[in-house]
């Protein structure tokens, strides 16, 4: 679990392919891993990860083939940038919102522009997503927590200050870059709950959803 506070840019230092998949090699002297150890989890740019072989260097992950098809992972190349946040400790601050690593889908930036000393960034989603994103709620963009601006159909907007731009790789995005969107766990988990399949009688006795 994490917050979508990020902890440190780190680089994609080398892509190992393996059978279809991929090993990542990813640096960040930066980044405290001396209490890190190999199965730790990590979020890169908003995924979900399993550290390994961790040093004061980086680290390696594994990337699978569904997440290198269904995130940016799989566009990645040596050198570039990546959001780096450590699994959240239960001793941690709670900023930002609940993150789970899990990406639901890309989206991809349509423009920026000065708004005061911020930026307001604009998304288009998937259509998949538009009924999980609501005005003022919270949405993971690149593993960076964000708050929901505007909404008009599948394109949502968010506002960055200076320090957000600064340390994470959100600053260096360009229109039609493609990004790793996931939404706020507690939509997810409502349309769950009021969906159609959900239906059924609780039984008093034993608290138990009978279906129906």
């Amino acid at each position: 679990m994490f917050t979508g506070i990020v902890s440190a840019k780190g680089a994609i230092l080398e892509i190992i392919p393996a059978s279809g998949d991929s090993r990542l090699r990813i640096g960040c002297s930066s980044l405290p891993l001396g209490d890190c150890q190999a199965g730790d989890s990590i979020s890169v740019s908003g995924v979900c990860l399993t550290m390994l072989e961790p040093d004061d260097k980086g680290f390696y992950a594994d990337a699978s083939r569904e997440t290198l098809d269904l995130t940016t992972l799989g566009e990645l190349e040596a050198g570039k940038k990546v959001n780096l946040e450590l699994a959240l400790a239960l001793s941690d601050r709670l900023g930002g919102h609940m993150v789970s690593g899990h990406v639901d889908g890309k989206g991809r930036l349509l423009s920026r522009h000065a708004d005061a000393r911020a930026e307001r960034f604009q998304f288009e989603l998937p259509s998949s997503l538009v009924r999980y994103v609501a005005k003022k709620g919270s949405i993971c963009i690149d593993g960076v927590s964000l708050t929901v601006n505007e909404v008009d159909g599948a394109r949502f907007s968010v506002c960055l200050i200076p320090h957000t731009l600064e340390v994470t790789t959100l600053g260096m995005l360009q229109a039609g870059d493609e990004v790793n969107i996931e939404v706020d766990l507690i939509a997810r988990y409502l349309e769950r709950l009021v969906s159609p399949d959900m239906a059924g009688n609780v039984d008093p006795g034993s608290s138990r959803l009978i279906e129906g």
